[in-house]
């Protein structure tokens, strides 16, 4: 059923990309967004990330399109290595696509280009979590570290992959599917050692794999990716000493020991699983997940920054048009085909990152050298351009969230730039 819509009070969860994409977008439709975070302060590391098509046509929509920026170019370039230290030309997942491939950034850029357009007036706290969380037909009670309980009209987890919201409003789940697969990622201070400024690498093997994601005006990005049969072995030491069992038994050499020794140096490093999160609804009553804490895309399918400023812009424009139960479910509507498409090509995509055997080593050396001739990226670049609506894998990452459905066009808002 429609309604008029009116502003209300919105507890959000989560101050990452989607958090702050979701408060920004509900502040300019005349919401009052109360922002909550776990940390002691905002984070302003992070790893790698793409913007797609889909995330770069909703920051621009919310104006922060010029404030997150671009670090990719022409001059970023990436090699093919062995571990004897051979090289030959290769490409980078930012560079799939050719002309329209994706904005490659830090997620420290998508996060503070958000944080800079939040209006001044917007509360933040800090060190603070939901431990409760009740709800009937007319609002939300949540109680905040167990001492205070206030009233909203909508509270929004954006607080992850392993989200409390997510546990205290739909409960234990599983949720959680892992892909058996693990990542160590951080950002370095400095070029890799015998590579220059904006050169990147990729060293790819069966189970596993190294990637240093070159950018025009920074230090690379490192990942290492490998599969496991044992998870829950992996935390159980070092994350740099399971990140070299995984490369081993074979020497190591010169360029993946440096490697490993920058990971083990940098004072801020991921190291997890990886796992897509799978529901069968992503809200209940007047409560939404969004972003990681629904549908977790994972880093293979290079879209969670962009779905996740997307899926908050839609939001907004849902609870302009309907009430709340009515906008969260016109959104999930909406959003679901797109993001179930995306979780099932991430699966595939994945032997991009890191096959997982020599037949898919093999595979993916074929892929990377058609995607490294200008003709092939060229076509790739139109054909992402022009992605049917509800397509899958490389094709579906540039499409608009707003033309996903004919109701939503034109999206208007009284109170957007």
């Amino acid at each position: 059923m429609t309604s008029t819509p009116t502003g209300g009070r919105a507890l959000v969860v989560g101050l990452g990309i989607a958090g702050i994409a979701t408060a920004l977008r509900l502040r300019q439709i005349g919401w009052e967004p109360v922002l909550v975070e776990r940390a002691p302060a905002r984070r302003t590391g992070g790893y790698f990330i793409m913007l797609f098509g889909t995330g770069v046509a909703s920051a621009r929509r919310l104006g922060v399109l010029d404030a997150i920026g671009d670090r990719g170019g022409p001059e970023a370039v990436t090699y093919n290595v062995s571990r004897a230290g051979r090289r030959r030309p290769g490409i980078s997942p930012a560079g799939i696509g050719g002309p329209v491939g994706p904005r490659a950034l830090l997620r420290g850029d998508v996060e503070q280009g958000l944080f800079s357009a939040l209006p001044d007036d917007v509360e933040i706290r800090y060190s603070t979590v939901p431990t409760r969380i009740t709800q009937n037909d007319s609002g939300v009670e949540v109680t905040l570290n167990d001492k205070v309980t206030e009233r909203f009209d909508l509270v929004v987890g954006a607080d992850g992959m392993r989200s409390t919201v997510r546990g205290l409003a739909f409960g234990p789940g599983p949720y959680l599917h892992p892909l058996k697969y693990m990542i160590g990622a951080t950002v370095l201070d400095r070029p890799i050692d015998g590579f220059g400024p904006a050169e990147g690498l990729t060293l790819a093997e069966p189970g596993r794999s190294a990637w240093a994601f070159p950018f025009t005006d920074h230090a690379p990005s490192l990942l290492f990716s490998y599969r496991t049969n044992d998870v829950d072995a992996e935390f159980a030491r070092p994350p740099v000493d399971s990140i070299r069992a995984a490369f081993g038994p074979r020497p190591a050499g010169a360029i993946l020991e440096n490697l490993f020794t920058r990971y083990e140096q940098a004072t801020d490093a991921l190291f997890d699983s990886v796992q897509q999160v799978k529901m069968p609804s992503w809200h209940q009553g007047r409560v939404v997940l969004i972003g990681d804490a629904a549908w977790c895309l994972t880093l293979y399918s290079g879209m969670g920054a962009s779905t996740g400023i997307a899926g908050a812009e839609l939001l907004g424009t849902m609870l302009q048009r309907y009430d709340v139960p009515g906008a969260l479910r016109a959104w999930e509507e909406q959003m679901r085909p797109f993001i179930e498409g995306q979780q099932a090509a991430a699966l595939t995509e994945r032997l991009i990152f890191t096959p997982h055997n020599r037949k898919e080593q093999l595979l993916r050396a074929g892929m990377m050298r058609l995607m490294s001739s200008p003709i092939i990226r060229k076509a790739m670049g139109k054909v992402m351009g022009g992605a049917p609506i509800g397509g899958k894998g490389m094709q579906a990452k540039n499409v608009d969230i707003a033309l996903i459905n004919d109701a939503v066009l034109p999206i208007t808002r009284k109170n957007s730039p």
